[in-house]
């Protein structure tokens, strides 16, 4: 079923020339109907959190965790190129009147305060402003 404002419905009933009296007793129901049950109140939205899933079949990968940042770049780019992306970014940020006073000095700390501008002149897009867990899995999915 089709949703129609409010104000739409006024309209139409104005440009009719509706009674005044019933006017008014169709817009109070039709105000009373809009408006949420209160005991069809929605659930809190669930909260959800990235994680890098590295694939290590070989066993490879240390044993302590790690944490990382999720980033795009342009597919045709060369991701060994990303560090010197961030690093010209950061240079550009910590030119800047803001960048002179509250400079980004760590990789964490551009990524969390330095503004996406900088980041998109460079063609890198930070998708995780926090560090996210890095698991590591065998690739394997286990029989029964």
């Amino acid at each position: 079923m089709p949703k129609i404002d409010v104000s739409k419905i006024t309209a139409i009933l104005k440009k009719n020339q509706i009674d005044p009296a019933l006017f008014k007793r169709l817009m109070e129901e039709i105000n009373l109907a809009v408006q949420p049950d209160s005991g069809e109140e929605l659930p809190p939205p669930i909260k959800k959190q990235y994680v890098i899933l590295v694939s290590d079949p070989n066993n490879k990968f240390p044993k302590t965790d790690f944490v990382g940042w999720v980033l795009q770049m342009p597919e045709d780019e060369s991701p060994a190129t990303i560090e010197d992306r961030i690093f010209k970014s950061v240079y550009d940020y910590n030119t800047t009147k803001k960048g002179v006073l509250y400079p980004a000095r760590t990789v964490g700390e551009a990524m969390e305060n330095v503004p996406a501008k900088f980041f998109k002149e460079t063609e890198v897009w930070v998708k995780t402003k926090t560090p996210v867990i890095i698991l590591k899995t065998d690739n394997e999915i286990p029989k029964e």
